[in-house]
């Protein structure tokens, strides 16, 4: 059998967890991640400039790269990215598509109407990239003004944690809503990653590179 290629994956910090998990499950050992900082969930602004400068740093080190986000609210601009150096990115507009799955995201949606979604990282950090991030700390007044339209809070989550559970259980008290619990594991993320070996070649990516300096 032929050797691996040396495959990089640029993710989101978000998603460091599972996405070493998935490498180590499947023993993926040629594919390495690096992450951008998981703050960029609330400034996805900041996700598009910092993959390209990402991406020019490192692409002459590997043979593949893969860009660990969705679009993840960016507007089409990570699609800009990857069209820009002919990468492929994970599927789907957020994490809670892809951890969820395509279809069963779309059913979420249609029968969870104004919902506010977590994922494992995200009740972890909840205090720091939500109730911090949003001032609610310090300004509980705006609580309704951010969640006032939402109806409940889906916890997506990756793993059978009861310690998460009630974390998430304080969440949704915390912003006053109820609390669904969906178990969804790793969802699309998993059969994606395995996928890399069908990515560009390395000649392909440095041309590109070389052309956008």
């Amino acid at each position: 059998m032929p050797p691996h290629k040396r495959t990089l994956i640029i993710a989101c910090g978000a998603l460091v967890r599972e996405l070493s998990e998935v490498l180590s499950i499947n023993n993926l050992e040629h594919i390495e991640v690096e992450c951008l900082p998981a703050s960029y969930h609330n400034s996805p602004d900041k996700i598009p400039a910092a993959l390209e400068e990402r991406i020019l740093k490192t692409s002459t080190d590997y043979d593949e790269i893969f860009v660990g986000y969705a679009d993840c609210g960016t507007g089409g601009k990570v699609d800009k990215v990857c069209e820009k150096f002919g990468l492929k990115r994970l599927s789907g507009a957020h994490c809670y598509e892809f951890f969820a799955g395509r279809d069963n995201f779309a059913d979420l949606q249609e029968n969870n109407i104004g919902s506010f979604y977590l994922t494992d990282f995200l009740v972890k950090h909840f205090e720091r990239l939500v109730i911090k991030a949003l001032w609610l700390d310090t300004h509980p007044e705006l609580l309704d003004e951010y969640f006032g339209n939402y109806t409940q809070v889906v916890y997506l989550a990756q793993t059978d944690n009861p310690e998460l559970e009630n974390l998430a259980r304080e969440a949704a008290k915390k912003l006053d809503l109820e609390l669904v619990i969906k178990k969804t594991g790793y969802g699309d993320l998993e059969p994606e990653i395995i996928l890399l070996s069908q990515n560009q070649n390395k000649s392909k990516l440095n041309d590109l590179v070389s052309e956008n300096s």
